[in-house]
């Protein structure tokens, strides 16, 4: 009897696997299917993207597709890569360092008014960005910063969800390290870069992913800044792709496969250390 139970028991434990496996190639398929039709669409030509005949794959794949992509002279894309790289570097550099200085000062720095004021941080995310955007534009337009890489990068440096993530993550590190730190004779500056940062690697890769997939595919106020060509942003080329007069489909599709290459390999370089500043900021 004893045997038969643990027979049927083992049988319900590989049918729920399998189940799941199941499951999950089914999801991850479904995953895949809007990168297959970038993919797809970007190397087919316009009457294949449009036909009412479809095909898993056109029958004529257009590498060339790649080519006119870069050598279209009505849009920079080569140009506008480039600057959503420069802009999403600096603004991850510069929202991580003043966030994480900001997370660890509130956390560890003793003040009388730090929960005022990170009250106050906090209640800048109930502001829309509605709201500020009029004000935003307004103030970097009077300094010059239009069609200027610093009107698209300064004021895009404060996050408040990065500030609340740090200190979050800074009131459960360990204050064993940063007094063994404070004996040796360092202050809270020189704790922060030689104990703080190098044991928060996590954390800091979790939040830089997060703000670099977002200063990447920031639209609206690109758009308004880089009124130049010269100043366009990825997310901005791709609009221009598709217009009251034209509409360039297949161009459309291989630009948009290419512009998702470098998140794709930030997230693979980053993915361990993604996963584990998740786990240890608490962020749901």
């Amino acid at each position: 009897m004893a045997g038969a139970t643990r027979v049927r028991d083992d049988a319900l434990v590989r049918a729920g696997r399998a189940v799941r496996l199941a499951l999950l190639v089914a999801l991850a398929l479904l995953f895949l299917i809007p990168f297959y039709l970038l993919v797809r669409n970007g190397l087919a030509r316009e009457e294949d993207i449009t036909s009412p005949d479809w095909t898993f794959f056109p029958s004529h794949i257009q590498w060339g597709n790649l080519g006119e992509l870069f050598d279209d002279s009505s849009v920079p894309f080569l140009r506008s890569l480039l600057n959503s790289a420069l802009i999403a570097v600096a603004t991850t550099v510069g929202t991580v360092l003043l966030a994480s200085l900001a997370g660890y000062g509130l956390a560890r720095i003793p003040y009388r008014h730090a929960n005022k004021v990170f009250y106050a941080i906090l209640g800048t995310l109930m502001v829309p960005a509605a709201v500020t955007f009029v004000p935003t534009f307004v103030l970097v337009s009077s300094l010059g910063w239009v069609s200027t890489l610093r009107g698209l990068i300064v004021p895009t440096l404060f996050s408040a969800f990065a500030c609340f993530v740090f200190r979050q993550y800074f009131l459960g590190f360990p204050r064993e390290l940063e007094d063994a730190a404070h004996v040796d004779g360092l202050g809270y500056w020189r704790t922060y870069w030689r104990v703080v940062v190098p044991n928060a690697r996590p954390v800091f890769a979790a939040v830089g992913t997060i703000v670099f997939i977002g200063a990447w595919n920031s639209f609206l106020w690109p758009l308004v800044i880089g009124q130049d060509r010269n100043a366009w942003t990825v997310q901005v080329a791709l609009s221009s792709f598709t217009t009251s007069q034209v509409v360039r489909l297949h161009e459309l599709f291989i630009a948009a496969a290419v512009s998702i290459v470098p998140l794709l390999l930030v997230f693979l370089l980053f993915q361990r250390w993604i996963v584990a500043g998740v786990e240890r900021s608490g962020i749901d």
